[in-house]
């Protein structure tokens, strides 16, 4: 696999498997399709093209970005790997560490995380509060990140309390990186301070 920048392994003090949620699925949700959990859920891509989100590709090419302490790779296309490395270091100049939770996410697997959950009986709504549908997600283009800093849980709103977080505000631009889900966001998510996608401009080597 290829690699870009330098290598970094995460501090995992709080379990950043199981925040991310339905990591490990059980085993019939392996292999889904999208479209067999739209017709699952009762839903297809005209509901949530109404709501205005974007479709999106799968990324072909990838770089490893960050190899977790469990083993866990997670993966960016080359130019948005060298942009999070040249962030991620201008932020630990400034006293900041900061750390993928998630990185590319294919549609196939966006299709597993939702049926997991959805059969452990949650709702749609609630669902697609927090999860992106397959095909939907900016997860798939290896262009979007989850991040987080040592000390705060991993995918929750308190993040934006972090100093991190405040960098970020003040930086990532300078970056190419801008957050897709800020509060009442006209996509309907919730609001997500630790998602940042790469828009390809900035202090990029």
């Amino acid at each position: 696999m290829r690699g870009c920048g330098s290598s970094w392994q995460a501090l995992h003090e709080f379990g950043v498997d199981a925040a991310v949620g339905y990591v490990s699925v059980i085993s019939d949700t392996m292999d889904v399709s999208p479209t067999t959990v739209f017709q699952e859920l009762g839903l297809s891509e005209e509901f949530f093209e109404q709501r205005g989100l974007l479709r999106f590709e799968d990324a072909d090419e990838l770089d490893v970005v960050q190899t977790d302490e469990n083993g866990r790779i997670h993966e960016l296309v080359t130019n948005a790997c060298e942009a999070w490395q040249a962030m991620k270091e201008a932020a630990l100049i400034a006293g900041h560490e900061i750390f993928i939770v998630s990185a590319f996410r294919s549609a196939s697997r966006q299709a597993e995380i939702v049926r997991a959950k959805h059969l452990s009986g949650i709702g749609n709504d609630e669902i697609f509060a927090v999860s992106a549908p397959p095909g939907y997600s900016e997860h798939h283009t290896g262009r979007a990140i989850d991040v987080s800093t040592p000390g705060y849980p991993v995918l929750e709103e308190e993040f934006e309390r972090s100093e991190a977080f405040s960098w970020l505000e003040e930086n990532a631009v300078s970056f190419g990186f801008s957050m897709t889900y800020p509060r009442d966001n006209k996509f309907g998510f919730i609001y997500e301070p630790w998602h940042w996608s790469y828009t390809g401009s900035g202090k990029v080597p």
